[in-house]
């Protein structure tokens, strides 16, 4: 996940925002001692990063415990190099030692 310097929050604008209750429950549940609302900043700052083009690696080629040949079904970044993997384009997935399943480009593995 993306992690920036923490900004004080007296310098943070309030903003409402109308979630389901069950929602905001398994957030809270998620976020354990970081709390929720730093955890949706996390993911929010997370998505405009990729989104515009700022991407950072997330993660080291040490990370990665296991990759398996996929095809892109939609538009996805590599958690290594940043490079945008194009629907249809051979992919790698990744499993971290977290065990979470990461996209990959094909040559980010490449020593």
């Amino acid at each position: 996940m993306y992690t920036m310097n923490r900004t004080a929050t007296t310098e943070m604008e309030v903003t409402s925002i109308r979630l389901e209750r069950d929602l905001k429950d398994r957030l809270k549940d998620l976020a354990g001692n970081q709390g929720y609302q730093a955890l949706i900043r996390d993911v929010l700052w997370n998505y405009v990063q990729q989104k515009s083009g700022d991407y950072q690696p997330q993660l080291s080629p040490e990370e990665i415990r296991a990759s398996v040949e996929a095809t892109a079904q939609a538009e996805e970044r590599c958690v290594l190099t940043g490079k945008l993997i194009r629907p249809q384009e051979r992919m790698l997935l990744g499993l971290t030692k977290s065990g979470e399943m990461v996209p990959l480009s094909v040559e980010s593995l490449a020593r």
